[in-house]
């Protein structure tokens, strides 16, 4: 049977890749870094969750086949390194990467579904998708990683890949299964952004 993977389109595809790589070049930015140090955490952020997805999957990196997407990361790079602080200080870069995340889980979870995964592991692959690029750029940066706080983003991403998995097991077809995943998981992670919605953390005493 012929595996035919999903893919957003171009100008989406490209979007997100683009968001993900600047969060991840300003990060370097933050941290009064080199130029190469801010280009190469935008390759991690960008491509990251996507080239673990792949590898799981057994199939070629997603971004070594597409012509665009490096001199994408390069001008996110470049626009890092360039543009004024306070130019890019503001929330919009979180909005842009809510959007970004929502895209990229429902991205990778019909591609695992494509792929024949189980319905579960397609949704971590989903996941992965959408936060691993930035939780490796986090480590490598020595800060706290999105995963080590209680702000509502893996949840998003996993409300995300599990609406769309479950809408395209039940049927529904495949475009409108990730449109409707992709509102839902950006809602959620705006609804955080806008009233600072947290999970409750772990405080039982022994």
């Amino acid at each position: 049977m012929e595996v035919i993977p999903p893919v957003l389109p171009a100008f989406l595809d490209l979007g997100g890749t683009a968001v993900f790589a600047l969060s991840g070049a300003l990060l370097a930015a933050r941290l009064k870094q080199t130029f190469v140090t801010c280009a190469f955490f935008a390759l991690l952020t960008g491509v990251g969750g996507g080239s673990v997805r792949d590898a799981l999957l057994g199939v070629p990196a997603f971004w070594l086949r597409d012509f665009w997407v490096l001199p994408v990361i390069l001008a996110a790079a470049l626009i890092a390194w360039f543009i004024p602080r306070k130019w890019w200080e503001g929330r919009w870069l979180e909005w842009a990467d809510a959007l970004g995340l929502a895209l990229f889980c429902t991205l990778g979870t019909a591609k695992a579904l494509a792929f024949d995964v189980a319905p579960l592991a397609a949704i971590v692959l989903g996941i992965v998708t959408g936060c691993v690029g930035g939780i490796i750029r986090d480590v490598i940066a020595g800060v706290p990683s999105i995963i080590m706080r209680p702000e509502l983003y893996v949840t998003a991403a996993a409300l995300t890949a599990a609406s769309c998995a479950g809408m395209i097991l039940l049927g529904v077809p495949q475009a409108l299964s990730m449109a409707v995943a992709a509102l839902a998981g950006f809602a959620l992670r705006g609804a955080a952004l806008i009233w600072s919605i947290e999970l409750p953390s772990y405080s039982r005493e022994v």
